[in-house]
């Protein structure tokens, strides 16, 4: 599919700022049709991006404040919905964003792969591979050391939404007995326990594994630290595959240095090349034998980003249509 034409004066306009390949723009025009006029920012003359973004009512974007210029969002007079490719909202800026502008992420688009990735690394560190490969590496050769079974064991997730949920089920199928916490305390699906944060100093106490599917806001930022640390068994499992800030970085190598029985499965760090330019980390993790790292690719699978971009698509359709959008953010979780 060719260049988009520029949109009538007039119609509705939705305005994607993400690098988008001619797969993309396929994705966008069939999804949404001829619901309004779609352009792809990043295929026409950055001179003309203030005019557009100026006129238009939707904004489907990836990172804004890495595609737009400084403040071009406070240009858009027209703007009413910000639609996110990403989950996650951290990275939005919403101090630039209008209180009349709803935005949404992109929820439970990418659950299934990090679900996997989830239960992956729990599995790995229950069965204490990355010691035993360690010490294998040495030349010692322990048969006797017991790992532990999921089957039977108790698992928290933090943030039961889209991948919370995905990951439950995986949990659930290799015997494990589920306690949710989400910001409601309640849960249709099947688990032993559902809660809040605040039920999280009676909860970590009893979990074999816990898993961290939650986004980063302010009242998430450094919510797991060397008291919570402390609170869990010295067997236990930690997996977090939301943001790196939610644990406190520090506080987790000191209790992984100190506890080698303690397993840790990080996916998201601390320091990325999207958000600090360069991967680095403030302690060396990597000659913990206790810890699993993966660099943020948890959802990283065939075919997920086109999947991600059909669902973002999807979620502006039906705000064009009217319809109830899934996704909406609170602003005031972030500012």
């Amino acid at each position: 599919m060719g260049q988009a034409r520029a949109p009538a004066r007039g119609q509705r306009l939705v305005a994607v700022s993400y690098q988008a390949d001619d797969e993309y723009l396929a994705i966008n025009h069939q999804v949404l049709g001829d619901e309004a006029e779609v352009v792809f920012l990043q295929r026409r003359p950055p001179q003309e991006w203030p005019d557009i973004v100026g006129r238009a009512e939707v904004l489907l974007a990836f990172n804004l404040q890495r595609e737009l210029p400084p403040g071009l969002v406070g240009l858009a007079r027209e703007l009413r919905f910000i639609q996110l490719l990403s989950a996650g909202a951290d990275q939005l800026g919403f101090a630039s964003v209008g209180e009349r502008i709803v935005v949404a992420g992109n929820a439970g688009a990418y659950a299934r792969p990090i679900a996997e990735h989830a239960v992956a690394m729990a599995l790995a560190l229950a069965k204490r591979l990355p010691q035993r490969h360690a010490e294998l590496a040495r030349g010692q050769f322990d048969q006797q050391t017991p790992s532990l079974m999921i089957d039977g064991s108790l698992c928290g997730i933090l943030g039961f939404g889209g991948i919370g949920v995905a990951t439950g089920r995986l949990m659930r199928a290799f015997g494990a007995r589920i306690y949710a916490v989400n910001t409601s305390g309640r849960t249709r699906e099947p688990v032993e326990m559902a809660g809040t944060l605040a039920d999280l100093d009676t909860m970590l106490p009893q979990l074999d594994v816990v898993v961290i599917a939650l986004p980063l806001t302010r009242a998430t930022r450094g919510l797991i630290g060397r008291r919570q640390l402390g609170l869990m068994k010295p067997s236990a499992i930690l997996v977090n595959v939301a943001r790196g800030a939610i644990v406190d970085e520090g506080a987790l190598y000191e209790h992984l240095r100190t506890n080698p029985e303690f397993g840790a499965g990080i996916d998201t760090w601390w320091r990325e090349p999207s958000t600090a330019g360069a991967f680095a980390t403030g302690y060396p993790f990597f000659e913990l034998a206790n810890l699993i790292g993966s660099p943020h690719n948890s959802a990283i699978v065939p075919g997920i980003l086109q999947h991600g971009a059909r669902a973002a698509a999807a979620n502006v359709r039906r705000y064009l249509r009217g319809e109830p959008v899934t996704g909406v953010i609170c602003r005031d979780d972030y500012l």
